[in-house]
């Protein structure tokens, strides 16, 4: 790790632990095992402590439980899971899930237990009627759960009920330089923090659209303003500039990436008002291209139809950032276009399963009809069967 110090920071209010302002975001761990264990050694190496992972994530409880088993590790690092509440329908369910997920973590406790996904104040309400409440009193008792805490993807006026229901000790909001106003938002934020609640932030790059996927007009507007900054860097200093917020989670997909990121939470410093004014005109800019609000999730997966919905929304935006073209290469890659059986977005049947999974609430099946429309026209169609033709022989 040339050349890269260790992270800043903060203090979490409720414990006093000290957690990294960079956690570690494990939902977009690497496919390849190697490479995992890769960023989770370089965040550790950083100094990052807070590894933020989930029962749904496919595969990352464990990934997360071996490595840190195999390098003896668990107690340099605050272990956050959460529990999958749309998934539970009896009070024995929340004992079911929570031991499998100890399993997976090679781990006999959790220090950052979170509700996972709130939608909506009633979702809560349907597990406090199961007994959620008495469970998690016995799991913290028996120092099983150190902290207790939820995510939230809900609308603005549901987070204050949310807090105020329980004696929450942290809590999991989305929040970027481009949703500020968004979901929970900045009045959640302060809110939250005057509560003296931790606040920990996700899809801080928005799915990764803040780091690689602005046009390159927004891109230049950080340039100008400081070259050495990359847009990732700004997006992150952005959140930390808010004294709020104790931990920026990261889904960091590489070793490299890790290391540029504990790099920026190193040399973080508070922003001059010049410096934040410049995020009006890359939010003006970026705004124009990013038509569907999609942050690649994947809760909407699997599609029955096995349509991948987040790479059909991520071409399409692209069609809009980059160039049209560059977005129907993604397009069509994507649905195996020159395959025997190219899987194409209007074989979806509208069954709407794939909206009720959306952490983001997008309309879904009325977007299909859009990006429809603009990769999938008739002389489109025909151009594509004439190549899967020559293709094929």
């Amino acid at each position: 790790m040339n050349g890269v110090g260790r992270v800043q920071y903060r203090v979490d209010k409720k414990s006093g632990n000290k957690l990294s302002a960079l956690g570690l975001g494990c939902m977009r761990f690497p496919p390849v095992g190697q490479e995992a264990e890769r960023v989770i050694l370089a965040a550790i190496n950083g100094g990052v402590n807070y590894f933020d992972t989930a029962y749904i994530y496919p595969n990352s409880e464990k990934t997360l439980g071996s490595v840190l088993k195999k390098h003896n590790l668990r107690e340099s690092v605050f272990i956050a899971t959460k529990m999958p509440i749309s998934m539970c329908k009896k009070y024995e369910d929340f004992d079911r899930f929570f031991d499998e997920q100890l399993r997976r973590l090679q781990t006999d406790f959790v220090d950052y237990y979170l509700m996972h996904n709130v939608l909506s104040f009633s979702q809560w309400e349907t597990i406090r009627n199961l007994g959620i409440e008495k469970w998690i009193a016995q799991k913290k008792e028996t120092g099983q759960i150190k902290h207790v805490g939820f995510s939230f993807h809900g609308s603005g006026d549901d987070f204050p009920k949310m807090l105020d229901t329980y004696d929450w000790e942290f809590c999991l909001i989305q929040y970027n330089y481009y949703d500020e106003n968004y979901q929970a938002g900045k009045n959640g934020l302060r809110l939250a923090a005057e509560k003296g609640l931790s606040v920990m932030v996700m899809e801080p790059l928005l799915g990764g659209r803040l780091a690689t996927g602005l046009p390159k007009k927004a891109v230049d507007v950080f340039a100008k303003a400081n070259p050495e900054k990359t847009p990732a860097n700004w997006a992150l200093d952005w959140l930390w500039n808010h004294p709020e917020i104790t931990v920026v989670l990261s889904g960091m997909s590489s070793a490299k990436i890790a290391e540029e990121n504990i790099r920026a939470a190193t040399k973080f410093i508070p922003f001059e008002e010049n410096e934040l004014a410049v995020f009006s005109d890359v939010k003006n800019i970026f705004a124009e291209s990013f038509k569907v609000k999609c942050t690649g999730c994947n809760y909407c997966l699997p599609c029955p139809k096995d349509i991948n919905i987040p790479a059909r929304f991520a071409a399409y935006n692209a069609s809009y950032a980059q160039n049209y073209f560059a977005g129907v290469f993604m397009y069509f890659v994507g649905m195996g276009a020159i395959s025997p059986n190219p899987i194409s977005i209007r074989s979806c049947t509208s069954c709407g399963k794939c909206e009720k999974a959306c952490p983001q609430n997008i309309p879904i099946r009325t977007e299909f009809k859009k990006v429809a429309r603009r990769f999938e026209s008739l002389p489109m169609r025909a151009a594509l069967k004439m190549l899967r033709l020559f293709k094929n022989g």
